[in-house]
């Protein structure tokens, strides 16, 4: 069985210094995870994630203003310049994370939206797909992207509503869900997961956040992946190594540039 970490942050200080996070992370991928995006949200950690996917084989980088970082840049313009470089990188498979966060910042919401078009005007500028981060604001970030009609990509993290997810999944986009569908007060977010169709699912660790329970509260890695999947498979009535199978082929066909071939 061997699993795709859709979404992990390991340019992230909780892992330490360079030395101390590539051992982990070598660690981490000669287990069952065999393959992981790492995923930036500033320049700065934009050109670490690189840095990582350059050290091993197997992980890839995504590029990307976060909504929250946005506030701190001292010019978002130049920022936004610096990611499309990168954003050519051959180990780049995507644009992310972008798209609205209303959960930490309600101020200026405005300014928020106007980057996250920008973004995704970018991606399909140069044929990426997307990784969407959507916290307290889902009205608004549907209604973005589906004014974007050639946008592809992924909602990560997913905590938004069956009738959205429905929705994005009828526009070809994909859902991927984390450690909170094991949380004991996600019911709800449960609910949703046996309803996504089967080539659209994906899973995450979006490390070092998000612990799957017994863990909850301990730092995310992507060995603690498995319990994310085991649970997916329980409320989706398949075997783990079933669901492994099928969000390793989905992740592959939706990030590309990762050159990864599934056999049937």
């Amino acid at each position: 069985m061997i699993l795709f970490d859709s979404h992990a942050h390991y340019n992230d200080r909780a892992f330490g210094d360079e030395t101390e996070r590539n051992a982990r992370i070598a660690e981490i991928l000669s287990g069952d995870v065999g393959y992981l995006i790492n995923v930036g949200t500033e320049p700065r950690n934009c050109r670490e994630s690189l840095a990582i996917a350059e050290t091993f084989d197997t992980v890839f980088a995504a590029v990307g203003l976060h909504p929250s970082d946005l506030y701190e840049l001292d010019d978002p313009d130049v920022a936004f310049e610096e990611i499309r470089t990168m954003a050519a990188h051959p180990k780049t498979v995507a644009i992310g994370e972008i798209g609205l966060d209303y959960h930490w910042h309600e101020e200026r919401k405005d300014f928020q939206k106007e980057w996250f078009h920008r973004q995704l005007t970018l991606a399909e500028e140069l044929s990426l797909p997307v990784i969407i981060h959507d916290r307290d604001a889902h009205g608004d970030c549907l209604d973005v992207v589906l004014q974007h009609p050639n946008a592809r990509g992924v909602f990560h993290s997913f905590s938004g509503s069956a009738e959205t997810a429905a929705e994005l999944v009828r526009r070809g986009w994909y859902i991927s869900f984390s450690g909170v569908i094991t949380f004991k007060n996600a019911s709800r977010l449960a609910a949703i997961v046996p309803t996504i169709p089967d080539d659209r699912i994906l899973i995450e660790t979006d490390c070092p956040y998000l612990t799957p329970h017994p863990y909850r509260g301990q730092r995310n890695d992507s060995s603690y992946l498995r319990l994310t999947l085991e649970k997916a498979a329980e409320l989706r009535g398949v075997s783990p190594e079933a669901l492994a199978k099928q969000t390793l082929t989905n992740t592959a066909r939706l990030f590309p540039k990762t050159g990864l071939t599934v056999t049937p």
